[in-house]
């Protein structure tokens, strides 16, 4: 299928260096911010690059669950392809892409796991079918047939009842620390906008470059 006649122009609007903020982190807020009170069904969505030890790269959609100054952090099964990769080689990229703003944040940086505690408090935040599906799915482990996930989950429902769920040993959270954070806002033209921010070694400043499109 040709595909070389399906475009569109991006018209929405500009980014300048003198309208950005000096921290990466307060410039997402400010873009995340806006993608929440638009139409985007998910602006938490982010999709995650690893690299595996053959030097495959995989990719996948994952959650944003909460950031801060440390970086960014998802959650998952320590069993998964994404956790096995990590293990291995723990330099990864996300990806924000908020298409309808015209709009994506790419971000690199170190992922590393985070505290029990830390991981078990979140846990206790999600919904209870949640939980017992983080202890019925063995992620990224073939699987016969859909029957037997649903007859695994239906199983815990029974043994659990009314009971509270503990953490599994194989689940927790990673917190990608950002060395690299780029934001992109689409131009008419394909003269798009880039703008770098770049973390100072041993430092918590950050410079920004401009970008050609």
């Amino acid at each position: 299928m040709d595909l070389s006649q399906f475009r569109r122009e991006y018209l929405k609007g500009g980014l300048s260096r003198s309208g950005l903020n000096a921290d990466p982190i307060l410039q997402f807020t400010e873009w995340f911010d806006q993608a929440r009170k638009t139409e985007i069904s998910d602006p938490t969505a982010m999709s995650l690059a690893t690299v595996g030890s053959g030097g495959q790269p995989s990719q996948r959609t994952v959650l944003l669950k909460y950031y801060d100054e440390k970086g960014f952090v998802f959650f998952t099964n320590f069993e998964s392809r994404k956790a096995r990769e990590l293990k291995d080689n723990p330099q990864v990229s996300l990806l924000f892409a908020w298409l309808d703003l015209e709009r994506q944040v790419k971000i690199n940086g170190i992922a590393s796991r985070i505290s029990v505690a830390e991981s078990a408090k979140y846990f206790m935040t999600r919904p209870k079918e949640s939980q017992m599906a983080a202890w019925v799915s063995s992620q990224s482990q073939i699987l016969s047939s859909r029957q037997v996930l649903s007859q695994k989950f239906q199983e815990m429902k029974r043994k659990i009842g009314e009971g509270k769920i503990p953490l599994p040993s194989f689940w927790g959270g990673f917190r990608v620390e950002p060395v690299e954070i780029e934001f992109w806002q689409g131009r008419k033209n394909r003269l798009h906008d880039r703008f770098l921010y770049s973390r100072k070694s041993d430092s918590n400043d950050w410079t920004i470059e401009r970008l050609a499109p």
